[in-house]
């Protein structure tokens, strides 16, 4: 849990526990994973950060990404396919092999996340060479994926895609900094239980919610969540762009 950092740790302790100086034990805790730190990426990118368009509803634009030549698995799985959905930010993470082809990708795609899902309108990547020949056309990377990733990876060398469902689902219920909602629950209005929630509670009153009123429920969230990416886009564009310089191109520049 700790490689998530502290705001999202933090997040899902305090929904099942409390104790004397929390905040400060779960920042020295993260402050300790000398493994975190070391999968963090410290390239500089180039060029002005121009922010995507923000979506309205869940899973209507999604972004795309591989992450390839991970040790191979003992099912001869070597590669990752990571699909997240830009409006929410749940994600999903595909087991794959580094020599597969669009076809079979395309496969991989129906199976695991149109079926879960439906078809997006708009799909960003452009990593790969083989979706620019089949479907799709640009890239969009979580570092914060990417970080976790080579985490889990790196302690777990041959055996890390029997934990990737674990990974996803940790993702998938932890607050994001962006929407200030968890992934989870901006898709279906409401978080699940968890292995922290076997003990007798309360039931939660969003369980007896009737339909219209959860309807308003999934509505307001949805609203919430896309004003709160507005002024986080806004604030990391701000922020990005202190030490970067607008490249512009001419024709035959190398790029």
């Amino acid at each position: 849990m700790r490689y998530f950092g502290v705001a999202k740790t933090l997040f899902i302790l305090q929904e099942h526990f409390y104790w004397p100086h929390m905040k400060k034990d779960v920042e020295r805790i993260c402050g300790r994973c000398v493994t975190s730190r070391q999968a963090k990426s410290r390239v500089q990118p180039n060029g002005l950060y121009t922010p995507l368009p923000i979506s309205n509803e869940p899973w209507i634009d999604i972004s795309m990404d591989f992450v390839l030549g991970l040790p191979m698995t003992k099912c001869g799985r070597d590669s990752i396919f990571v699909v997240v959905d830009r409006f929410s930010n749940m994600t999903h993470f595909i087991p794959c092999h580094k020599t597969d082809d669009a076809s079979h990708v395309a496969d991989l795609f129906f199976r695991e996340i149109v079926r879960l899902h439906g078809m997006p309108r708009t799909i960003v990547s452009d990593r790969d060479a083989k979706f620019l020949s089949y479907f799709w056309k640009t890239l969009w990377l979580n570092r914060t994926l990417s970080t976790l990733l080579r985490v889990i990876i790196k302690k777990n060398i041959k055996t890390w895609e029997k934990y990737l469902p674990h990974v996803e689902f940790a993702y998938n219920i932890s607050v994001h900094s962006a929407t200030k909602f968890s992934p989870f629950e901006i898709v279906y209005g409401f978080n699940p239980l968890t292995p922290l929630d076997l003990s007798p509670l309360p039931l939660s009153e969003h369980v007896n919610l009737d339909g219209k009123t959860k309807a308003e429920l999934v509505k307001q969230i949805h609203e919430k969540a896309r004003l709160n990416i507005e002024r986080r886009t806004e604030q990391y564009a701000k922020h990005a762009n202190k030490r970067r310089h607008k490249l512009i191109f001419e024709p035959g520049d190398w790029v």
